[in-house]
């Protein structure tokens, strides 16, 4: 006596695994403006922490300084260099008055030739100089 099994044939899993990749290649294209907003918190988050670095130097020395190294600053190596970070942190200008800093992304998250870049200042003035 032989039982028969109830199972799906390859042929019904394959049309399942079909209508799944259509249904990811219609969500996709919406999707990426959130993940490239989601990833931008980084570039925000490092400038504000630069921000506070560079107040503090300031409020010792009486001038803000160019040098990351200086102020504390470490940059996380980069996502292009096998490490984590999608943003590469640079001071841009520094003076008695003030200062410029940016966070330019080594990674084009939308995939359009685009690179994100955002600056902040002195008075925490944040920026997206550069939107992807």
């Amino acid at each position: 006596m032989k039982k028969k099994l109830k199972a799906y044939s390859l042929s019904e899993l394959l049309i399942v695994l079909v209508i799944i990749g259509i249904l990811i290649l219609v969500a996709l294209p919406n999707l990426m403006p959130l993940i490239s907003r989601a990833k931008s918190t980084e570039a925000q988050q490092q400038l504000a922490f630069l921000h506070t670095l560079e107040k503090n130097h300031f409020y010792t020395y009486s001038r803000y300084s160019l040098s990351l190294e200086e102020i504390g600053f470490e940059q996380q190596p980069l996502v292009s260099d096998g490490g984590n970070a999608n943003y590469l942190i640079e001071i841009v200008e520094a003076s008695e008055q003030g200062f410029k800093a940016t966070a330019t992304a080594v990674v084009d998250f939308d995939g359009d030739g685009v690179f994100n870049v955002w600056e902040i200042d002195q008075d925490k003035k944040l920026l997206e100089k550069v939107k992807d």
